[in-house]
């Protein structure tokens, strides 16, 4: 450290907070430090020109009449408001915003030459209560929503105290700070002077400058819209990085009924080419961000959108499908007729109304009442064999069949497909039709173990988690025909095309400062309630009826009461269904942890009395085709296995036995159950399962012996216990854990053999690392729990002298370990 040089020492002090400590260290560092450039040049450097000399001024032991000196003369900022607020802090006059000692720290004489410094800069400075610079800036702006001919404070106050004074909030934590942008939005004209005294204007400050200028008039303050865009354009004029980016476009067309003023002017702005955008092409994206979030089912969204389509009208096939939903939502009450549906959708330039729209409109998550929209595709699609208009029998049994096959891949369309089940008696056969022809998957159907990168991203087709893939949903709803691309999975593309259209760049300047920014669909009076709340640290936060922050629900990609489609499945077909057998498989390959809760764990009481399980079973088949893709198996499986869940090999073993008795086959239950050392064939079912009529059973204290037993009987020595065993039979979960313990020795082979492959490939350096597959981790620590617990409840049962078989912790050695049942000593009592 001694050897270290004056400019790498500065450097380090330039990055401390607090260099005191340092000084200490050597006698060098100390001589160093009380070198007065020293000094001025940390606070210049660590706390920037602006801040400087307020930070100096609260370090008051290192400040002196040379220091003072050399950051004036190194361009610290010195404005007349941070020279009041010193002077009533100092003499206990005003405390401001400041509440620890501060200034009061600097010796009177530095501070008396700090003020002769500030006479010599100003002049004689007001020092009254409410005369300081800040009070009347604050008043500046509390006047900006005041007829001009009642303000105290004009905009020539202000320019001259910006001008001449150089005023600026001196530190971050100055209220002011977050209300000084506010100050350009009502007059422009005085940013070049803020610019000059430090004031840097970056995105954030950029936009709330703009929200200002559009903001909402009050019943006092009528602005013009070409006053606004006057105020715009002379902004932009001022200063390169100062423009309407696309977010605050879209926020005012958000509130385009309510704010007409800022509306008209944005459509002005457009017209004489003073936007970096083209007005049609914002509102078009906005519009289509709608088609996948929640808010389009909103009254006030609705009426948004149609405002916003009639003065753009567009021939994008999302922003068609958009209108669609909003109008057939909006009309469901209504009850219309279908003629005069038709007639509103001319009038609106939607028609003609085709099949695909009617496909794409009611697969849509937030759509979940068809009468109105069936009703008019049967008067208006197609021709009947008599010639007339409309669709005949046949044909529309096949429309609701193709809507039922799209809606059963979205997740969250339960309540549509209730209510066509309940409109229509076919729907049932056609959904049992198409899951069974369709979605019906066997172990072969999968990747290969070895592509490891496909069995990553194999997904099933059902049960897929609606709050993530509300509009990922396969083929049905992004829409697979070549002429009907109006569906959601269009508008996804979209969106992402309206993103990088949003953060490109314009002009050739580029860079960050020209971010068009992104679209959001929040109104321009939550932003700027926002913007005005989020910043602030030394007042207490504003509370407003909706709420302090921005309400993010509109923007959730599935409704807000959802019923999920394998729920509805599970209620109306049964647990033991096939259909209900291919979903649940769905949900397993998927780890749907909402279906599965559902369909393991929770009761219906409709179930109970009709004899059957209310679970839907767990078979060994899932475990089989997780091992496959090496996805681990979900929680609520090991534990329905732990609390007894019968063994199957498949579905057919449950659903055969179903067809044959009419209810669930009931086997051992697991308190009775001793698992045995051997393993269970699906040939033939253990002797143990099969119920015979026992005799009665013949107690031994009841049977008279005329036996005199000699004293060396060895019957009286050894006497047994008369409390006769329960009988050993292997239970459910032993099942499990032999066929499961196959799995895993397979599991075993196949990682053995992953890592020879991987080493034989990687000829030079060390050893490469061959992670272990998710399932493999999974089944290992699991299957080890559930074996500890199968043995505890046999020691409850039995005793730890019935415990035949151990079992191995490692996870490397997963085979029994027989261990011969110790003998007994026979003992002898002596006579």
């Amino acid at each position: 450290m001694e050897r270290l040089s004056d400019e790498v020492i500065q450097m380090v002090f330039d990055e401390l907070i607090d260099p005191g400590p340092l000084t200490l260290v050597s006698s060098r560092f100390h001589r160093f430090s009380q070198d007065p450039y020293v000094r001025a040049h940390y606070f210049l450097t660590h706390y920037g020109p602006t801040e400087a000399m307020f930070y100096a001024l609260g370090r008051g032991k290192i400040l002196t009449e040379r220091v003072l000196d050399i950051l004036l003369t190194s361009g610290a900022h010195l404005s007349r408001y941070l020279i009041q607020v010193a002077m009533h802090h100092y003499f206990y006059t005003q405390s401001h915003f400041i509440k620890t000692p501060w200034v009061r720290n600097v010796p009177l004489r530095v501070f008396t030459y700090f003020l002769k410094l500030a006479e010599d800069m100003y002049g004689d400075i007001p020092r009254g209560k409410g005369e300081d610079d800040g009070s009347i800036f604050n008043t500046f702006l509390k006047e900006s929503r005041l007829p001009s001919t009642l303000k105290s404070v004009s905009w020539e106050t202000i320019q001259e105290l910006l001008e001449m004074y150089k005023f600026i909030p001196f530190c971050s934590r100055d209220p002011l700070m977050a209300q000084f942008p506010l100050a350009l939005a009502i007059e422009p004209r005085l940013l070049p002077y803020a610019v000059e005294n430090g004031f840097a204007m970056d995105n954030k400050y950029r936009d709330f400058v703009f929200r200002k200028m559009f903001e909402r008039p009050t019943s006092s303050s009528e602005s013009l819209p070409d006053e606004i865009a006057h105020n715009v354009r002379e902004l932009c004029k001022l200063d390169p990085t100062m423009f309407v980016t696309r977010t605050v476009a879209a926020e005012v067309c958000m509130e385009a009924k309510l704010n007409v003023s800022a509306y008209n002017a944005l459509k002005v702005l457009d017209k004489s080419g003073d936007l970096h955008f083209e007005l049609a092409t914002l509102v078009k994206d906005l519009m289509k961000s709608f088609v996948k979030t929640r808010s389009i089912c909103w009254s006030t969204t609705m009426e948004t959108l149609r405002f916003l389509y009639a003065d753009f009208p567009s021939s994008d096939p999302t922003v068609r499908l958009v209108m669609l939903i909003v109008f057939f939502n909006t009309t469901e009450n209504l009850h219309s007729s279908p003629p005069a549906i038709h007639g509103k959708l001319e009038a609106l330039n939607l028609t003609p109304l085709t099949r695909e729209d009617v496909l794409n409109i009611l697969v849509n998550p937030f759509v979940d009442r068809y009468q109105v929209l069936l009703d008019y595709a049967k008067w208006e699609l197609g021709k009947k064999e008599d010639g007339t208009k409309g669709l005949g029998p046949k044909e529309f049994r096949g429309l609701v069949g193709d809507v039922v096959s799209r809606c059963l891949e979205v997740g969250c369309k339960g309540k549509l497909l209730k209510k066509l089940q309940e409109g229509y008696s076919f729907v049932t056969d056609q959904i049992t039709k198409a899951v069974q022809e369709k979605y019906q998957i066997f172990i072969d159907d999968l990747p290969a173990w070895e592509d490891y990168d496909a069995c990553a991203k194999f997904e099933a087709k059902l049960c897929r988690d609606y709050t993530k893939h509300a509009f990922d949903s396969g083929e049905g709803v992004e829409g697979e025909d070549d002429d009907g691309k109006s569906g959601s999975g269009e508008a996804v593309e979209s969106s992402q095309s309206m993103d990088d259209a949003g953060q490109g760049t314009s002009g050739s300047e580029g860079g960050a400062s020209m971010s068009m920014g992104s679209i959001t669909q929040e109104s321009l009076t939550t932003m700027i309630r926002h913007d005005e709340v989020s910043p602030v640290r030394s007042r207490r936060r504003m509370q407003y009826p909706s709420g302090l922050w921005i309400d993010s629900s509109g923007k959730l990609p599935y409704p807000h009461d959802p019923l999920p489609v394998g729920r509805w499945i599970k209620n109306e077909f049964g647990p033991r269904n096939r259909v209900t057998a291919i979903f649940m498989t769905h949900a397993v390959i998927n780890d749907n942890s909402n279906i599965l809760h559902n369909y393991l764990l929770c009761s219906d009481n409709s179930f109970h009395f009709s004899g059957l399980s209310p679970h839907v079973p767990v078979t060994l088949k899932h475990f089989q085709m997780l091992a496959r893709l090496g996805k681990a198996p979900n929680y609520y499986m090991y534990h329905q296995i732990e609390q007894g869940a019968e063994f199957y090999f498949d579905e057919e073993d449950y659903l055969k036995a179903e067809g044959k008795t009419g209810r669930a086959v009931k086997t051992e239950s697991t308190s009775a159950g001793l698992p045995s050392g051997g393993r269970v064939k699906r040939e033939s079912s253990p002797p143990s399962s099969v119920r015979r009529r026992k005799r009665p059973r013949r107690m031994a204290t009841n049977v008279l012996s005329y036996a005199v037993p000699d004293s060396d009987d060895e019957t009286i020595a050894t006497e047994e216990d008369p409390v006769r065993k329960p009988k050993h039979v292997e239970s459910s979960v032993q099942k499990w854990i032999v066929h499961l313990g196959d799995l895993l020795k397979g599991e075993q082979r196949k990682f053995k053999e992953r890592k020879k492959m991987v080493e034989k490939l990687a000829t030079t350096g060390p050893k490469p690392r061959v992670a272990k597959t998710d399932f493999f981790k999974s089944l290992s620590s699991n299957l080890r729990n559930l074996r500890r617990a199968e043995d505890q409840k046999r020691i409850a049962l039995y005793g730890p002298e019935m415990l035949f078989d151990e079992y191995s912790d490692d996870d490397d050695d997963d085979d029994y370990r027989q261990r011969t049942k110790p003998k007994r000593r026979k003992t002898t009592q002596s006579s």
